[in-house]
């Protein structure tokens, strides 16, 4: 469930990208894509794991460990990320209960 509302979320943030690309800033087109891109890959390994495939396991625990640690960079740089409730919870929150979810249930996947 955690997996499928991270992917919604990169949905939405594709999706709200799209308008800055078709104002012209062509960069966002790119930035949408991948948005995009990484909500489909988090949807198919999200039914993965429903499956019990380890590939997905190994995967997702790829991408949350990425996710946090993309996080913490901008969260320790001044770069103009938004250090607010909803924000700490969205990039550092589910990552982690996602890892601490697959850590206790390695034995399903063996």
């Amino acid at each position: 469930m955690l997996l499928l509302m991270q992917s919604i979320f990169w949905t939405i943030a594709g999706i709200s990208s799209a308008p800055f690309a078709l104002g012209g800033e062509a960069f966002m087109a790119g930035l949408a894509l991948a948005s995009m891109l990484f909500a489909l890959g988090t949807c198919l390994c999200a039914i993965g794991l429903l499956w019990r495939r380890r590939w997905a396991r190994t995967v997702v625990i790829a991408l949350e460990v990425t996710c946090l640690l993309g996080s913490a960079v901008q969260l320790l740089l001044p770069i103009g990320f938004n250090r607010g409730l909803v924000s700490v919870l969205v990039n550092m929150a589910v990552p982690v209960a996602v890892l601490v979810l697959l850590r206790r249930g390695r034995e399903l996947f063996s």
